[in-house]
């Protein structure tokens, strides 16, 4: 593909065309050829921006993008599934799910990514284990997780190469907001990992990057669709993220918020219940039978932390290393200046402190004592800060007492 031809294809998009999926594939390969240059493929990802993709496009995108590196393969008698969450505040589904469907009998393969802005990443969390190894080799993941069922690593930069560079260059030029490249990113990375099924948990609300249930709504079927043009199975959660999910806010405190729920001392009902849909969703996909009456019993039963142990020894650490993770000594309480109701949990910022502090200490964060809607009493706790650098003020603004009782939010706002 020559520049004039890149010029034209990018002033019919401009126009509102639906472009042909041999020329995404073309323009691709161009790309990463060097033929087409960061300032012709900023004005398409503009373009797209403006005039969005239909389902054929995305799809044709991301089978491009996909082609432009490795993918996994397992061998045909294995059913394998993978989840993905588009990014929350203390988000441990990933920690709790994996392990918890593996010991339900189904193999999980999870790539995950690291933190991005407020939100955490499960291979940040991970590594706060002494000893553990995110950065397998792709024979090695695929060996763990027909030995043992399942496994976590971090994505290799083999895997889909073109969606790397493309999404450094959206985010350099503010055109990330768009549905269709953010849908062919997603599907891209999961394609090449290799499992058959797929169950995406798409956030909504105020921390998370779809704002709207109308937009999640449509980024989640986005997501099975085009999950579904390349034969894979896949299930959509439209999960709230108004609040953080859990009651643990950091890099290492998460890990301890879901070591202990998967020992059965931690039995917060937003996680419980979402990990349990979750589970379920893929647990359908992988066609069990009674699939949420069997996740609640292994779950209760210890099976999913011991599933999560082996996982953990799989990769370089140890139950010792699991179960040796503390919190800081230093604890700061932040109490309610008035009584009220808990109008307002700022997730963002105190995502955002909490990552700030687990940069300095691996288990500090803030864990939370109140959710929205509840009523407190002056002087009453709302937080406690578990850092040597905490600012209980910083902490004690993010959360909102006002008069009036807010209108709940649902847990989950759609299944697809």
């Amino acid at each position: 593909m020559d520049e004039r031809a890149m010029r034209q294809a990018i002033e019919r998009k401009r126009e509102g065309a639906a472009l042909e999926p041999s020329l995404w594939e073309t323009i691709v390969a161009a790309y990463m050829a060097g033929a087409v240059d960061d300032a012709q493929m900023a004005a398409m990802a503009m373009a797209c921006v403006w005039r969005g993709l239909t389902i054929a496009e995305a799809a044709a995108l991301t089978r491009a993008m996909v082609a432009s590196g490795q993918t996994l393969q397992y061998p045909p008698n294995s059913v394998v599934v993978d989840k993905h969450s588009s990014g929350g505040v203390s988000d441990i589904v990933s920690l709790v799910v994996v392990p918890l469907v593996a010991a339900c009998g189904v193999r999980v393969a999870k790539l995950s990514g690291r933190a991005l802005g407020h939100t955490g990443g499960t291979i940040d969390k991970l590594e706060t284990i002494a000893g553990f190894n995110a950065a397998l080799p792709m024979d090695a993941f695929v060996a763990q997780v027909e030995r043992i069922g399942c496994a976590i690593a971090a994505q290799s930069d083999a895997f889909v190469p073109a969606d790397k560079r493309l999404y450094h260059l959206r985010d350099r030029t503010a055109t990330v907001p768009s549905l269709g490249l953010i849908a062919s990113s997603i599907v891209s990375k999961k394609i090449a990992g290799g499992a058959q099924h797929f169950v995406f948990d798409v956030k909504c609300g105020s921390a998370a990057f779809m704002r709207t249930r109308a937009e999640a709504v449509e980024l989640a079927q986005a997501l099975v669709d085009i999950s579904r043009e390349f034969g894979r199975g896949a299930k959509a959660i439209v999960s709230d993220m108004n609040e953080p999910l859990g009651r643990s806010i950091g890099t290492g405190i998460e890990v301890i918020e879901a070591r202990d729920f998967l020992r059965g001392r931690m039995l917060d009902a937003r996680v419980r219940e979402l990990c349990l849909q979750v589970a379920t969703a893929m647990l359908e996909l992988a066609c069990i039978g009674e699939p949420r009456a069997l996740a609640a019993s292994v779950l209760e039963s210890g099976g999913a932390y011991e599933k999560f142990v082996e996982l953990i020894e799989a990769q370089g650490g140890s139950k010792h290393a699991l179960e040796a993770l503390a919190l800081p000594e230093r604890v700061q309480p932040v109490n309610a200046q008035r009584e009220g109701y808990v109008e307002r949990i700022d997730a963002v910022a105190l995502g955002n402190l909490a990552r700030e502090w687990s940069g300095k200490a691996p288990t500090a964060g803030i864990r939370l004592s109140v959710r929205l809607g509840d009523r407190v009493e002056r002087g009453q706790l709302l937080a406690e800060c578990y850092s040597a650098h905490a600012n209980g003020r910083q902490v004690q603004t993010a959360i909102t007492i006002g008069d009036a009782r807010p209108t709940p939010h649902p847990l989950v706002y759609a299944t697809l």
